[in-house]
C-alpha cells in the first residue's frame, strides 16, 4: 500500500469515527423506540432474565431480544447506560463500513473500496440511523456481513468459510429483526448469473460443503429460538405461549401479509431513496447508463448487488405497511456498485455543480434557520420548542448558524472543482455540532429526563410513584422504582388498579397520569400540572385529587 493510499485509509476512518462517534454518552434514549429497548435491556441486567424481554410487568414480543442483549452486554462492560444504549449502533455502523470498504477493495481496488465507504457514510439516512439506538443499524450490519460472505464465495471463491459466514450472519439478522433473512435473496441473481454463464460466478452447489451454509443459518437462529421455545413451551403459563405466537407469527408473517399500520403507496420507497439517500443519489443520472453498459459486458460484480437492491425494494413494497428505514439495508450494496463509477462521475463539470448546489442549499437553510431564530420568532421555532426549555433556543440558533457558516466557508475554499471536499466538510460539521451541542440541549425535553426530575423533586425522596398511561421513557427516567399497571391494557383499567394501589398507602403514593387519559372525576385544583413532555401533558395526583374517583 502506497503512502498516499495509507493516508486516504486513515483519513476515511478518522472521519467515520468523528461523524458516527461524536456525542456518545451525552444524551439519554429518545422516543419512539430507544427508551423501549433500553428499558428492556435494563430489566435483563437487573433481573437476570435475558431470554424473555419485559416492558414493565408485561412480556415484550414485538422484536427478538438480540439487540437488547447487545445493549445489556455493553452496560455490563462499561457500567454507563448513556454509552451502552448507543454503542451497538455505533459498532454496527462501523462494521457495515468495513464490509463495504473491504469488499470494494477485493472486487476492484483499495481506492474503489474507500469510495464505497464514503458513499455510505455521507448518505443522510445511514448516519441519522447510526446515531440512534434502534434495531435497524444492527440489522443493516448483519445483512451487509451476509452479503459480504456470500459475494466473496460466489465471485472470488470457492471460499466455504465466507459461505458459512454469510448464512450465519443472515441467521443473526433474522433473530435481530425478522427481515434479516432478505440477505439470502442474493442467491437468486447469483444462481441466474451462474446458470447463464456469467464470467467468474459460481455457487459451487455440487459440493457437500454447500450445505454448511443452511446449517450455519439454522445454528445462528437457534441461539435464541431453541432455548426460548423450550422455556416457553415447557411452562403452563398462557402468557409465554402467547408470546411465542405473537413473535413468530403475528410480528413476522401476519405483519408482512396484513400490515396494520404505516400504510404507504407502492412507490413510497422510491421517494425515500431519492430524498433520504441524498447526496449519494445525486449521481444517479450518470450512474444509470454506466451500469447498463457494464451489465451488457456481463460483469457480475454489478449484477449481483444491483439485482439484490431491486429485490429488496420489491420485497418491502408488496405489503401496505412501510417505514422509511425498511430499505436501508439496500444502501451498502447500492454504494458498492456505484463506487467504481464515482472517480469518473466526480470529474464531470455538471456533477460538481450539482454537489455544490446541494451543499449551498443545506448551508443556506441551516444558516437561515439560525439567523431567523436569533433575530425573530419564526413559526417553526415555536413548533420545535413546544414542550422544551425556551432557554436553549439561543444556543440552538447559534448551532444552526455555525453549521451553515462552515458549509459556506467550505464552498468558498474548495471552489468549483472540489465539491466533494466541501460536501465532506459541510456534513461533518452538521453531524458533529448536532451531536455535541444540539442533542445535549434537547435531551431533557426529548428523553423525559426533565419531566421525571421535576416529578422526583415534587414528591420527595421518600414517596412512591405509580404510572398511568405511561410511555417507556417515563419508567426509564424515573429516579426510583415506579409501579406500573400494564402497558397495553386499557388506560381506564390501569387507572382503576392505580387508585387501589394508591389508597393502600395514600400518604406516600402519587400517580403520574398522561393528560389526555385523565378521568373527569379528578379534581384538577388538587392535581399538579407537571408540564409538557414529548408533546403530552402530564399531571401528578395525590390521594385528595382522585378522592371522588371509583
Amino acid at each position: 500500500m502506497s503512502a498516499l493510499t495509507r493516508r486516504d485509509v486513515w483519513l476515511f476512518w478518522l472521519f467515520a469515527l468523528l461523524i458516527l462517534g461524536a456525542g456518545l454518552g451525552l444524551r439519554d434514549p429518545w422516543p419512539a423506540d430507544e427508551p423501549r429497548f433500553a428499558l428492556v435491556a435494563r430489566h435483563m441486567v437487573e433481573s437476570g432474565n435475558w431470554l424473555f424481554p419485559m416492558r414493565g410487568t408485561e412480556l415484550y414480543s414485538d422484536k427478538p431480544p438480540l439487540f437488547m442483549w447487545l445493549q445489556a452486554m455493553a452496560y455490563v462492560m462499561f457500567g454507563n447506560w448513556r454509552v451502552a444504549f448507543l454503542l451497538p449502533s455505533l459498532l454496527a455502523a462501523l462494521g457495515t463500513l468495513w464490509c463495504v470498504v473491504d469488499l470494494g477493495t477485493r472486487l476492484w481496488t483499495r481506492r474503489i473500496g474507500l469510495y464505497a465507504g464514503w458513499a455510505v457514510l455521507l448518505t443522510l439516512q445511514f448516519t441519522w440511523q447510526a446515531k440512534k439506538a434502534q434495531i435497524d443499524p444492527v440489522v443493516v450490519f448483519w445483512i451487509t456481513l451476509a452479503n459480504y460472505g456470500l459475494l466473496r464465495h460466489v465471485l472470488r471463491g470457492p471460499d466455504w468459510r465466507m459461505w458459512a459466514l454469510g448464512w450465519a450472519a443472515a441467521g443473526l439478522g433474522t433473530i435481530t429483526k425478522g427481515v434479516g433473512v432478505i440477505a439470502l435473496l442474493m442467491l437468486l441473481p447469483a444462481a441466474f448469473a451462474s446458470l447463464r454463464g456469467w464470467t467468474g460466478v459460481r455457487l459451487h452447489a455440487r459440493s457437500w460443503k454447500f450445505w454448511l451454509g443452511p446449517l450455519a443459518f439454522i445454528a445462528a437462529c437457534g441461539i435464541w429460538l431453541v432455548p426460548m421455545l423450550v422455556a416457553a413451551l415447557g411452562t403452563t403459563s398462557g402468557d409465554y405461549r402467547a408470546y411465542v405466537d405473537d413473535i413468530l407469527l403475528r410480528q413476522t408473517v401476519t405483519r408482512y401479509a396484513q400490515s396494520w399500520h404505516h400504510g404507504q403507496p407502492p412507490w413510497y420507497f422510491i421517494e425515500v431513496a431519492l430524498t433520504a439517500w441524498l447526496p449519494t443519489m445525486l449521481v444517479l443520472p450518470w450512474a444509470l447508463p454506466a451500469w447498463r453498459r457494464r451489465l451488457t459486458r456481463v460483469d457480475a460484480r454489478y449484477l449481483l448487488p444491483l439485482a439484490w437492491v431491486v429485490l429488496v425494494f420489491v420485497f418491502f413494497s408488496i405489503p401496505s405497511g412501510k417505514r422509511d428505514m425498511y430499505i436501508l439495508p439496500a444502501l451498502p450494496m447500492l454504494c458498492l456498485a456505484l463506487a467504481p463509477l464515482l472517480p469518473g462521475i466526480l470529474c464531470k463539470r455538471n456533477a460538481q455543480r450539482l454537489l455544490l448546489v446541494f451543499v449551498a442549499m443545506l448551508s443556506l437553510a441551516t444558516l437561515g434557520a439560525g439567523l431567523a431564530m436569533l433575530l425573530g420568532e419564526p413559526g417553526f421555532e415555536a413548533k420545535f420548542m413546544d414542550g422544551r426549555d425556551p432557554g436553549i433556543a439561543h444556543s440552538l440558533a447559534l448551532m444552526f448558524s455555525a453549521i451553515g457558516g462552515v458549509g459556506i466557508a467550505a464552498l468558498l475554499w474548495c471552489g468549483r472543482r472540489r465539491a466533494q471536499v466541501a460536501l465532506v466538510v459541510s456534513l461533518t460539521s452538521l453531524w458533529v455540532l448536532y451531536s455535541l451541542v444540539g442533542a445535549p440541549l434537547l435531551n431533557d425535553g426529548s428523553s423525559s429526563r426533565g419531566l421525571m426530575q421535576r416529578v422526583g423533586l415534587t414528591i420527595g425522596p421518600d414517596a412512591q410513584l405509580g404510572l398511568v398511561g405511561w410511555r417507556e421513557q417515563q419508567l426509564l427516567m424515573a429516579d426510583r422504582d415506579a409501579a406500573t399497571f400494564g402497558f397495553k391494557r386499557d388506560v381506564a383499567a390501569q387507572f382503576a388498579d392505580a387508585l387501589h394501589w394508591q389508597r393502600q398507602a395514600s400518604g406516600v403514593r402519587w400517580l403520574l397520569v398522561e393528560g389526555s387519559e385523565l378521568p373527569a372525576c379528578v379534581d384538577k385544583t388538587q392535581a399538579r400540572d407537571m408540564g409538557n413532555a414529548n408533546r403530552r401533558q402530564w399531571w401528578l395526583l395525590q390521594a385528595p385529587a382522585s378522592a371522588t374517583c371509583h
